[in-house]
């Protein structure tokens, strides 16, 4: 029997997440949300970690129906993207979580512009889940450009064995379902001209929307590089529960008093029925 976790509930705790997570019981967790430090493109201080024990501590403490949301990128070494965000994919799902979206994240701009190659604006989003998610809240904010229409003509989809069946008609609303491209503000954009204390955090508006999107009230949230404490914020503002890990004491510290005194900042989504 692992030991029980109640402290670690709202907290940050300082230490490497794959020891961290071993005191954390089998299936306990409702929603993982991170971007971890991938292919060495930051300095963490000299810190690095081994994915594959990490991974496998995830999965085992995700419960039933529980999404993992992992956030990469690739870095380009000798002209050629590395593919670890694949990599790192294929290999949660080879540990039995199905791979329920690969969704991007596109930044409203970018850090390094490319003079051999279009320059590089997003992130995968992968989303993995064990067995079918148990929560999907859609978030309902995309305009839609023919809102008052009606389908032109005999609504018809085709069958299996190649027959037509005629769907009902419905009028379009003004708002439709997000797609699985969300873009949005970088945290630096989202915090101009202020100084950002980690060299790779992420914006708090998707971590939100994420939140939203697969967890309800009261679900617990761990994020296992925390860094400067966004996951953490996200939870306080949307009344979910939070566990945080993270390596170096120093963001420990920085995410601690971050949490703490975060407010209401604003609406990241804008949440209608569906048509």
């Amino acid at each position: 029997m692992r030991n029980n976790f109640d402290e670690f509930i709202n907290e940050v705790i300082c230490g490497d997440s794959a020891v961290i997570l071993k005191k954390i019981p089998d299936k306990s967790i409702d929603c993982i949300i991170t971007s971890p430090p991938y292919d060495n493109l930051r300095d963490y201080k000299g810190f690095t970690f081994i994915f594959e024990n990490i991974a496998t501590e995830i999965c085992r403490v995700l419960k039933d129906g529980g999404v993992l949301i992992w956030i990469v990128g690739d870095a380009t070494v000798g002209g050629s993207e590395t593919l670890t965000s694949f990599k790192q994919a294929l290999y949660f799902q080879s540990l039995g979580l199905n791979c329920h979206d690969t969704m991007i994240y596109q930044k409203n701009n970018f850090s390094n512009p490319s003079r051999t190659r279009y320059h590089q604006i997003f992130e995968y989003m992968f989303i993995f889940s064990r067995g079918a998610p148990k929560t999907f809240n859609p978030i309902i904010d995309r305009k839609n450009v023919y809102v008052g229409y009606s389908s032109l003509g005999e609504n018809t989809a085709r069958k299996a064995d190649g027959s037509f069946s005629t769907n009902r008609k419905r009028t379009i609303g003004e708002y439709g379902m997000r797609y699985n491209i969300w873009k949005g503000n970088t945290a630096g954009q989202e915090n101009m001209c202020k100084h950002l204390s980690h060299p790779a955090q992420f914006p708090l508006w998707l971590a939100k929307d994420h939140i939203l999107s697969w967890t309800k009230e009261n679900d617990i949230v761990l994020d296992p590089f925390c860094g400067s404490g966004t996951t953490g914020c996200a939870c306080k503002e949307l009344k979910r529960r939070f566990i945080g890990i993270e390596i170096e004491d120093t963001y420990c510290q920085i995410a601690r008093e971050r949490i703490k005194n975060h407010k209401y900042q604003y609406d990241s989504a804008l949440q209608l029925p569906l048509e």
